[in-house]
């Protein structure tokens, strides 16, 4: 995979290149990684890559000339580069939208600034618009790297684990299992005893119903979008439904207020 990032602020990625996951990625070949300074390719003695937008406003806006050139510069060494604008307008980026740029042969950046780019580039230079979320930031650089640290992951053989990126949070429709590791008893907490019993299909029971149940509680949006539910999920939940009736029933039965609505 090769990316390339046009940006004014090109040496914001050098620690990026250089730390964690994606040097050793670059390291082994997996992916090359490079900045571009659009600034290279403005023209004048000052290299302006902004004017001021026609029809008046606020801020200013990136000229579209540096950027077809830089644009039309990387297309020469990555022809078969897709070219993704970050812009807020953009779709918004989730796991599968990862996992389909990490089937591209390459990708190519567009960091937008100030008040963003000219509309031509948007049009005629870029085939995609992705946004990681509805905010607002000062540039892309960030946003970029965001995406290109989610896409590395799922390329084979970055990750240690040959199933490491499948059992990530969201992969699978659902947010991670709970994890533990030493000391088996931290401030009075201990390890769950599952875990330590060396029982491995009880544990991947357990893991699968602590990740159901950190879904149902901190994201149920994700179960309600999630189609289909396996035959042993189904079942877990099934069986939530039938323990929480008990202990409404029982409730019920022993005339508690709540249940009535009362104060």
């Amino acid at each position: 995979m090769d990316f390339a990032v046009l940006t004014i602020f090109p040496e914001m990625f050098i620690p990026f290149w250089e730390h964690g996951i994606i040097r050793r990625a670059v390291e082994q070949d997996k992916i090359s990684a490079s900045a571009i300074n659009i600034r290279d390719f403005a023209e004048g003695r000052h290299h302006v890559t902004d004017d001021r937008p026609y029809g008046g406003g606020c801020g200013m806006v990136l000229k579209p000339e540096p950027l077809a050139r830089a644009i039309r510069d990387v297309k020469k060494r990555q022809p078969s580069s897709k070219t993704i604008l970050m812009t807020p307008q953009g779709r918004v980026f989730n796991q599968n939208v990862a996992c389909e740029l990490a089937s591209e042969d390459g990708l190519i950046f567009v960091c937008g600034r100030y008040e963003g780019v000219d509309e031509r580039i948007c049009q005629d230079f870029t085939d995609d618009e992705i946004s990681i979320g509805d905010y607002v930031l000062t540039g892309g650089e960030l946003a970029v790297m965001v995406i290109i640290d989610a896409v590395t992951r799922l390329i084979p053989g970055v990750l240690g684990g040959a199933d490491s990126a499948e059992k990530d949070s969201f992969s699978e429709g659902l947010l991670e299992h709970a994890h533990y590791t030493r000391p088996q008893t931290f401030e009075g907490m201990a390890v769950p005893d599952v875990l330590l019993s060396g029982h491995h299909k009880e544990i991947e029971r357990w893991r699968l119903e602590t990740s159901l149940i950190r879904t149902f509680l901190k994201r149920p949006d994700l179960l309600k979008d999630r189609s289909p539910l396996s035959k042993q999920e189904l079942k877990i939940l099934e069986k939530w439904y039938f323990d929480i009736g008990k202990i409404i029933q029982a409730q019920s039965s022993s005339g508690t207020d709540a249940l009535s609505g009362d104060e």
